[in-house]
């Protein structure tokens, strides 16, 4: 975004919210804010303190402590294994998406379900997935040393496990937020044609240039 008067600019954001692929209401909204600062992200939810699908972004955690429950996002778990195994071939990151990989494909399976149904069959199918995996992460984090690549990519899932899982109790919520990343895809492609925002303009809309 230009820096009004300095003939410069600087690094603003666009964040998107949107419905989840098993409401009956398709919405997005984006929300352009100046900074990256948590504050935005807490201003734009206010008093809401329903089920936020998301990453680890710190700016939530707030509304997490007043009453705002925490979904994990599996991709993003997932991805820390992935990358992890592209860079070295990590037999340990590959039995991790293999694993993974078993959830999702109850996902692919529940995808025309109803809400009930789509509990039923993670409760079924999922949930001893997911304990086995999780069981299989802590045996795998005490043989690996502290600061390694292996232990970061585990400490990421097992720090946050509970909130990874919470999509199994409820059959409305998706296992993680890649809905909402496509939302925000066109902006990804298409900022390196638009270069750069104008600026805030009446009434605190964007005003793109």
């Amino acid at each position: 975004m230009l820096a009004p008067g300095q003939k410069k600019t600087h690094r603003a954001y666009v964040r998107a919210y949107c419905t989840t692929p098993f409401s009956a209401l398709k919405a997005v909204v984006y929300d352009f804010s100046p900074s990256r600062a948590g504050e935005h992200a807490r201003n734009f939810l206010g008093s809401w303190n329903g089920k936020l699908v998301c990453d680890d972004f710190a700016g939530y955690k707030a509304g997490f402590e007043k009453g705002m429950t925490e979904i994990g996002c599996m991709a993003h778990a997932r991805r820390k294994f992935f990358d992890l195994h592209v860079a070295n071939k990590s037999v340990l990151a590959e039995q991790a998406l293999h694993s993974i990989g078993g959830l999702y494909e109850v996902e692919r399976q529940a995808r025309e379900m109803t809400d009930e149904d789509r509990w039923r069959i993670r409760q079924e199918k999922a949930a001893p997935l997911a304990k086995a995996l999780h069981e299989w992460m802590l045996t795998q984090r005490d043989l690996v040393p502290n600061g390694s690549a292996t232990a970061k990519a585990l400490d990421y899932s097992l720090k946050r496990w509970v909130a990874l899982t919470r999509y199994l109790e409820d059959g409305a919520v998706p296992i993680d937020n890649n809905p909402v990343e496509n939302q925000i895809r066109p902006w990804a492609l298409g900022r390196s044609s638009w270069l750069f925002a104008g600026r805030f303009a009446v009434g605190n809309g964007l005003r793109q240039s």
